[in-house]
């Protein structure tokens, strides 16, 4: 007796989910990422409007000022849905975990010129509350957000503010040889010392702001393009010469990161900006208001590690985000 087994292709009707088929056609094949992300937001059949907020439905487009035809235009660059996210974090995570079992191995931050060590709890390790802050608006935006395109990617972001305070924190654990004293100097120096109160107030002024899309241009692309390459970038090379290179190497995270996450936040800026003149109006008052509290608020921090050379580094910082922010289309 012989058998013969014969194959079948079974062609499917269409090749994605009908929401997003709805939007790219049927007959094209979506990727995951637009599979997660493309119209998944609720629109209509809201049972009521919330009482802390009356004024407007569970999801709301009026909740910003900026206007979109079509709030999926802001589509990341990177292609981040939860399982991309996952994995690149993760490797990310892998790596930072080897460049502290690396410094602990060969106490390598011993090497720190004692001056300079108490320098980083001056200036580093209090980043963590800062970073706390940032955590706090990316939760706010993806909440008060429109399109699963934008609060997904911002809710990623959430997790990611939150992992970069606890580097810092273990940063403080590791120079302090186990406990928890430095983070605790970290804390008074962010709540007491003259040099972060102006960086602490924007942070706080920035929490209570109503308008989500103020709340991201502020947080990531104003506070977050000053502080990222002043610290890690010009901060960072000044410590290298009081022997805390091995830092570097700790903070290698958020250099990685940083990078990473502006392409995202660019954008999303330049596609709000490019929808209308109405927006690119908008954001430039926005990015003019937060850039010169930021550019002010920075100056003592700048002065603090970098004595009299920090007023120069602090506007090369200025100078190069208002150069990215010319680029993307908002008017200085």
């Amino acid at each position: 007796m012989s058998i013969d087994i014969k194959t079948m292709n079974v062609e499917p009707k269409r090749q994605t989910f009908a929401h997003v088929a709805r939007r790219l056609g049927s007959d094209t094949t979506a990727s995951r990422y637009e599979e997660g992300v493309y119209d998944l937001q609720a629109t209509t059949h809201f049972h009521y409007r919330p009482i802390w907020g009356p004024e407007y439905w569970t999801f709301d487009e009026g909740r910003t000022a900026i206007k979109m035809k079509d709030w999926y235009v802001f589509k990341d660059p990177r292609q981040f849905y939860y399982g991309t996210y996952t994995v690149t974090r993760a490797n990310m995570h892998q790596t930072t975990d080897r460049n502290f079992a690396f410094e602990e191995k060969r106490n390598m931050l011993a090497n720190i010129d004692e001056a300079w060590r108490e320098m980083i709890v001056r200036y580093l390790i209090p980043l963590r509350h800062y970073e706390w802050g940032a955590n706090m608006n990316a939760c706010a935006v993806s909440d008060a957000g429109y399109g699963t395109a934008l609060t997904s990617a911002m809710i990623f972001t959430t997790g990611d503010r939150l992992g970069i305070a606890q580097i810092l924190s273990r940063i403080g654990i590791a120079l302090s040889e186990g406990d928890g004293e430095l983070l605790d100097q970290a804390k008074q120096e962010w709540m007491e010392a003259d040099a972060w109160q102006g960086v602490r107030k924007a942070i706080e002024d920035s929490l209570v702001v109503k308008d989500w899309f103020e709340v991201l241009l502020a947080q990531f692309l104003v506070m977050d393009g000053m502080v990222y390459p002043l610290v890690y970038n010009h901060f960072d090379t000044e410590g290298q010469k009081h022997g805390a290179a091995s830092l570097s190497i700790l903070c290698e995270f958020m250099v990685d990161w940083n990078t990473e996450h502006n392409r995202w936040v660019d954008a999303v800026v330049k596609a709000a900006v490019k929808e209308s003149d109405e927006n690119r109006a908008l954001l430039s008052g926005w990015y003019g208001k937060w850039r010169d509290i930021m550019s002010e608020a920075l100056q003592p921090q700048a002065a603090m590690v970098l004595g009299d050379g920090g007023e120069a580094v602090l506007n090369e910082v200025c100078e190069q985000l208002d150069a990215r922010a010319s680029k993307l289309g908002l008017t200085l």
